[in-house]
């Protein structure tokens, strides 16, 4: 289909983008890989009286260190994310999920902060985002504020970003030494995910010491799986950890739609945390 008409604007900087927002009330849409807004506009599901392009502009993208946190651009495409040795190195779960995200084409547009505004549960990188504690940089009027992850995502397709607000970084913890795993269920290799769950485990003396779990598609907001975390520490064998994950579900509200029903969503989170758990425990 074609989009409704609107007004383009490209600004060249955070604050002029910043500017043209405010302007624009709630009637803007920001455009940077593309590769969901496009999307909606096609099916006319949106219908922004201006889109403002920010994806040329250079300090929102690229990724450095800032102390014990990794600080990434907005618009780094998920391409740029995977190969990054920074965040292969201390944040090796983002990378390994970043690589399943749809292909290589949606990849080389598709930019991380694109993604987690968009706030599609069925999306991989809120999770991921969720299980590494991350945060996000606003930028707005009145200057720029961070939200962690977990206040984030408030609804479907819902963030804490104003309208007159641009996500602009993405900031992760390091985490060497911590074992790593995403895990999900799709129909083909280019649909969304019907569930994903990012394992991120820390082990002492072979035993589970912490593990952090974030679900995909299991509400209308990514989840951590609270209960199963709880329930993991102290984990030293496959069973154990398998019985942890029969909490995986716990708290959660799964949606009934004609790929699933949230029993069989439910179903899938205790299997994947289990392969996921597993895995970054180094216990497979």
């Amino acid at each position: 289909m074609i989009p409704p008409a609107f007004e383009y604007a490209r600004p060249a900087s955070v604050d002029e983008a910043v500017r043209t927002l405010a302007d624009a009330g709630d009637e803007a849409k920001v455009l940077a890989g593309g590769q969901s807004l496009l999307p909606l506009l096609r099916l006319r599901l949106a219908f922004p009286e201006l889109v403002v392009d920010v994806g040329r502009i250079p300090e929102l993208r690229g990724v450095r260190e800032d102390g014990d946190m990794l600080a990434i651009g907005a618009t780094t495409t998920h391409h740029d994310v995977v190969h990054d040795p920074l965040v292969r190195r201390y944040a090796g779960l983002l990378a390994q999920a970043t690589e399943t995200v749809a292909d290589p084409a949606v990849r080389h547009r598709g930019t991380l902060g694109g993604s987690l505004a968009h706030a599609d549960p069925a999306g991989d990188l809120p999770a991921v985002l969720l299980a590494l504690d991350g945060e996000l940089v606003a930028a707005g009027p009145g200057g720029r504020r961070t939200v962690p992850a977990g206040e984030f995502f408030a609804d479907y397709l819902q963030t804490a970003l104003q309208p007159d607000e641009l996500l602009v970084e993405v900031r992760v913890p390091k985490r060497e030494g911590w074992g790593f795993c995403y895990e999900k269920f799709h129909r083909v290799a280019q649909s969304w995910a019907m569930v994903g769950v990012a394992a991120l485990v820390r082990r002492d003396d072979g035993n589970i010491a912490e593990a952090r779990v974030g679900l995909t598609n299991m509400g209308a907001t990514p989840l951590r799986a609270s209960a199963a975390e709880e329930a993991l520490a102290g984990a030293g064998d496959a069973e154990a950890v398998a019985r942890a994950a029969e909490a995986a579900a716990e708290g959660t509200r799964p949606s009934r739609d004609a790929s699933a029903s949230p029993e069989y969503r439910a179903h899938l989170a205790r299997v994947l945390t289990r392969r996921a758990v597993l895995a970054a425990a180094g216990m497979g």
